[in-house]
C-alpha cells in the first residue's frame, strides 16, 4: 500500500469509545437509585441502526482524512477540512431542511475560493518526497473527507429528529456515541488487520524519537481528546443544530494552522494565509448570520402580544 500507516491514525479517533462506559455506568447507577426498574439502555431500534450506519461512515471518513495527511501538510489539510462547513450547509439543506441565508451562501463561496487557492498552489506546498500526483491524491482524499463529514453531521441531526429531539437525554447521547465509536473502530480495526498495522505498532514505538513510553502516551492522549471532541459535537447538534457544530469545528482551523507552524515547522505561504483569511471570513459570516437571526427572533417574541385566556 502507498501509505502503510493510515489505519492506526484512523482508529485513534473512535477507539476511545469504551471510555463512554464510565459516564454511562454512573448515569445508570443514579437512575437505578431513584428507579430500580430503569432499563440499562435507552436507544430505540431505529436510533441504534442509524448510529451503527453513521459509525461506519465515520470510520471511512477517518480513513480518508488520515490517508490524505500522508501527502499534504497538516496546515493545508486543516484549511481543506474547513470546506466541511460548506458541505454541512448543503447537506443540511436537503436532509434536515436547514434554510439558507445570505450569510451562509457567502460563507460557502468564501470556503470554495479558499480551497481553490490551495489547489492552484499545489506545486509549492508539497512535503519533501511527495510527488505532484501524490499531493493531488492527498488533496482529493482530504476534500472527500470534508464532504463525508459534511454529510455525517446532518445525518446525526436527522437521527435525533426521528427519535424526537426532546427525548435525546445525556444518557441517550452517550449511547449514540458509544455505538458510533464501536462500529467506527471495528471498521478501522479490520483495515489494521489486513494492513498488518498491529504488528507495526511495537516497532514504531521502539523507533519513536521521544521514547517508547511517550509514544503510547501520545496515542492515549489522542484517543481521549477525540472522544471529548465527538461528544461535544453530538451535544451541540442535539441542543442546537448541525450548522452550529460545523461553525465550532471550523473555529479550530486557526489553532491548527498556528500549531503546525510552531511545532511541525511547516511553511506558511501567502496563498495559505489568504485561504485561511477567507475561511475565517466564512466562519464570521456564518456566526454573524446566526447572531442576527437569534436577535430577530428575540425581538419578535418581545413584540408579540400575549394571548389572554378567558
Amino acid at each position: 500500500p502507498a501509505a502503510p500507516r493510515q489505519w492506526l491514525p484512523s482508529s485513534l479517533e473512535p477507539a476511545g469509545f469504551p471510555l463512554i462506559l464510565i459516564p454511562l455506568s454512573l448515569s445508570y447507577l443514579r437512575r437505578r437509585h431513584y428507579n430500580p426498574s430503569t432499563p440499562v439502555f435507552h436507544l430505540t431500534p431505529p436510533l441504534l441502526l442509524a448510529s451503527s450506519v453513521i459509525g461506519i461512515i465515520s470510520g471511512f471518513d477517518n480513513f480518508l482524512y488520515s490517508y490524505g495527511l500522508n501527502f499534504i501538510p497538516v496546515s493545508t489539510s486543516s484549511v481543506l477540512i474547513a470546506a466541511q462547513l460548506a458541505f454541512t450547509a448543503i447537506f443540511a439543506f436537503f436532509i434536515v431542511k436547514q434554510k439558507f441565508t445570505p450569510f451562509s451562501v457567502n460563507a460557502v463561496a468564501l470556503l470554495t475560493v479558499g480551497a481553490a487557492m490551495l489547489a492552484l498552489h499545489a506545486s509549492g506546498d508539497r512535503p519533501a518526497g511527495v510527488s505532484a500526483a501524490g499531493y493531488w491524491k492527498g488533496f482529493v482524499l482530504t476534500v472527500g473527507a470534508a464532504v463525508l463529514y459534511g454529510l455525517m453531521l446532518p445525518l446525526v441531526e436527522l437521527a435525533f429528529d426521528m427519535a424526537v429531539r426532546e427525548t435525546v437525554t445525556f444518557t441517550v447521547l452517550m449511547e449514540v456515541q458509544f455505538v458510533m465509536g464501536f462500529f467506527a473502530t471495528g471498521f478501522c480495526a479490520i483495515g489494521m488487520v489486513f494492513n498488518k498495522d498491529f504488528q507495526a505498532i511495537p516497532r514504531e514505538a521502539a523507533e519513536y524519537g521521544l521514547g517508547e513510553t511517550k509514544y503510547y502516551l501520545v496515542l492515549m492522549a489522542a484517543v481521549i481528546f477525540f472522544q471529548c471532541f465527538f461528544v461535544g459535537a453530538l451535544g451541540v447538534i442535539s441542543c442546537a443544530n448541525t450548522l452550529l457544530a460545523g461553525i465550532i469545528i471550523a473555529a479550530l482551523i486557526p489553532v491548527i494552522e498556528v500549531l503546525a507552524f510552531i511545532f511541525l515547522h511547516e511553511k506558511f505561504s501567502s496563498e495559505k494565509g489568504v485561504a485561511l483569511v477567507l475561511s475565517l471570513w466564512g466562519l464570521a459570516s456564518y456566526s454573524y448570520g446566526e447572531y442576527t437571526q437569534l436577535k430577530q427572533k428575540k425581538k419578535e417574541q418581545q413584540t408579540t402580544p400575549a394571548l389572554t385566556v378567558i
